[in-house]
């Protein structure tokens, strides 16, 4: 198994400290420094368009299938990958190539994957969730944001918003340029299929990110040869990407595989590295530990009494779907008087 850890804490902070008790010490200074960011943000800076679609736990799937993922010399995939209720086996993929974790219903996945049916379960629940939502999305688009250029967008330049296409959605012929800020939001509704083709971009402008870039299609996915494309695609059916094309986003298919053949994919956005906020002492053995994290992403909380590299030990590992994150340790401590703590996200 492949995991990429985000930089490992940089506050380490003992529980027995008088500096770490109280609003005094290093938790004022955080505090501080979180209310001085926010505010340098504009007064009444909006983001533009929709609400982006809620992930909930498919968030750090860079392919969640519900059918086979094949492969036949694609490059590398960058986030985690899973299948479900469909048998491991039909995860043809191999480990050097997932730069992430490769999640199973079973024993019978590739080496080095992880055999979690029950969070596949949940993922591809939050997958249907957040289908539903996008492909629910109101007002009903008219005018320009429907069927915009008889379905086929190659060539437009299109500003944050709910787009919505009866039949196929077309991205040929030319580029499409998707232009807004980086909080603005565009759901594609497709009542069929999306058809991106042989070479074209979909080009990011004025700062748009592909993580709020949402392709709700009703039936299946083709990136065609050598396409570049962004977003996350929830497929009701397939999602296939062909030779040498590449995808800053998801490839998320419901009832039907993904074939990646791509040439490199990676997830749109990267969590943001732990951060705490408080650690006290709250009774005989027990400290109590707030963690800000990304939610749906694995977080792991360690623990040591003298900062020596060797003597760091696990002390908790749990998948937040909130943040703040809080936990306890009731672990006894014999000889030491003071203990460190240090969380890192693996994605």
């Amino acid at each position: 198994m492949k995991t990429r850890h985000n930089n490992r804490r940089m506050d380490s902070l003992h529980a027995d400290d008088p500096c770490t008790r109280g609003m005094n010490g290093p938790k004022q200074i955080l505090m501080g420094v979180v209310l001085a960011a926010a505010a340098m943000v504009p007064y009444g800076t909006l983001a533009a368009g929709p609400a982006p679609v809620n992930l909930g736990s498919t968030a750090h799937f860079m392919i969640l299938s519900g059918a086979a993922i094949t492969s036949t010399g694609g490059g590398i995939i960058n986030g985690d990958v899973g299948a479900s209720p469909i048998a491991g086996s039909a995860i043809v993929l191999s480990p050097a190539q997932v730069n992430g974790t490769i999640y199973t219903v079973d024993a019978t996945g590739p080496a080095g994957s992880v055999i979690a049916p029950a969070l596949l379960t949940a993922a591809k629940g939050d997958l249907t969730t957040a289908y539903n939502d996008a492909a629910g999305r109101t007002p009903v688009p008219s005018g320009d944001y429907l069927n915009p250029n008889g379905g086929n967008i190659g060539s437009l330049n299109l500003g944050p918003g709910l787009y919505k296409f009866d039949a196929t959605a077309y991205i040929t012929g030319a580029d499409v340029t998707l232009t807004g800020g980086a909080d603005d939001v565009w759901i594609f509704q497709i009542g069929a299929d999306l058809q991106v083709g042989s070479g074209i971009h979909v080009i990011l402008a004025g700062g748009a990110q592909a993580k709020n870039i949402f392709w709700q299609v009703g039936t299946s996915a083709v990136i065609d040869t050598f396409a570049v494309f962004k977003g996350t695609i929830l497929a009701a059916q397939a999602v296939t990407m062909k030779t040498s094309s590449t995808m800053e986003g998801r490839a998320l298919a419901f009832t039907a595989g993904v074939t990646y053949n791509g040439q490199g994919s990676s997830l749109p956005s990267m969590p943001g590295t732990p951060r705490f906020t408080s650690i006290s002492k709250t009774g005989t053995n027990l400290v109590t530990v707030t963690v800000v994290t990304t939610p749906n992403y694995l977080l792991t909380l360690q623990a040591c009494p003298d900062l020596i590299l060797t003597n760091w030990s696990p002390v908790a590992s749990a998948t937040p779907v909130a943040s703040p994150w809080m936990y306890t340790d009731n672990t006894t401590t014999t000889t030491a008087t003071q203990r460190y703590y240090r969380a890192y996200i693996t994605y």
